[in-house]
């Protein structure tokens, strides 16, 4: 089967296509004919060794980890998936022909393979911090970076439940960011003034998505550390706030969202499509930022 792989550490230019054995799911695990394989931030990373220290890899390397496809093998003691069952999920090396799935959930009607393929680490992502912020419905949040995968999840997880929504984006993306229910204001400098005017009272939590120094303003904003998140400062914490960057139930994630799907509740659009053959170009598109909504590989 085709794969995209690496073999040393660098920039985009260092993926290649490459003709490997197909994967076998392990206890647990399922293994899916790839129709679309998300497209992370961390994808990009991984690749080009900033986080070699605490998540090496192995060359030949894969990349990916998000996927959505239809069911072709399942490994020992795998109930309620059958072959042939469309799912979407996050498991590893997903942007390939076929890849294994760790964790999954079958995709409600009506949504397509790119759509559920950009859809599980950024919704484990914003539930994990929204966790973490104790939110709760009739606060406000102040998400920002909030046009991106991540970003555009915790808004509409955090509308569903009742919670005021303020998110920072650039000018082209404000129209996006009020489609999804919340208030747009633009990031930089001046931010606390900003928010100021639109928050219908205090903020109360705040998450650090676009990881661009803006921890000590929104600790300012919100006046509680202990209620800023990020996944993007490892000085936050530093700070008194909180930073997070391991996942700890994908299932749990996979589960709430697709009730949410169903209930037409939550939808976050593909804004780039890339095939398999131009990933690098995918991920060098992800780091860019400035996307609204998520980037996808498609796999015919």
């Amino acid at each position: 089967m085709k794969a995209i792989q690496f073999d040393e550490y660098g920039g985009p230019e260092v993926l290649h296509l490459a003709d490997v054995e197909p994967p076998q799911p392990g206890p647990g695990e399922i293994r899916i004919a790839v129709r679309a394989a998300g497209v992370n931030g961390i994808d990009g990373k991984l690749r080009a060794g900033f986080l070699k220290e605490v998540m090496p890899v192995t060359f030949p390397s894969g990349t990916g980890m998000d996927a959505a496809g239809v069911v072709e093998r399942l490994g020992d003691g795998v109930s309620g998936v059958a072959v042939g069952d469309r799912v979407f999920g996050n498991g590893g090396d997903t942007v390939a022909e076929s890849a294994v799935l760790t964790s999954w959930a079958l995709m409600p009607g009506g949504l397509s393979f790119d759509q559920a393929a950009g859809y599980p680490l950024p919704a484990e992502t914003a539930i994990r911090m929204l966790r973490l912020a104790a939110v709760q419905p009739g606060e406000t949040l102040l998400v920002s970076g909030a046009s991106g995968g991540v970003g555009s999840a915790a808004v509409q997880i955090a509308r569903a439940g009742g919670v005021t929504v303020i998110g920072t984006a650039c000018e082209p993306n404000q129209d996006y960011l009020r489609s999804l229910g919340a208030i747009p204001v633009t990031y930089g400098t001046g931010l606390a003034g900003r928010v100021r005017q639109v928050a219908p009272g205090p903020v109360d939590a705040a998450l650090d998505i676009g990881g661009s120094g803006a921890v000590p303003e929104l600790i300012e904003i919100t006046g509680d550390p202990s209620r800023v998140v990020s996944i993007a400062d490892f000085g936050a914490a530093a700070l008194g706030a909180k930073i997070t960057t391991a996942a700890e139930d994908f299932p749990g994630a996979l589960a709430e969202v697709t009730g949410l799907i169903r209930r037409r509740e939550f939808a976050i659009p593909v804004s780039r499509f890339f095939p398999l053959v131009d990933a690098g170009a995918a991920q060098a598109s992800c780091a860019l930022g400035h996307v609204a909504g998520r980037i996808v590989v498609t796999v015919p």
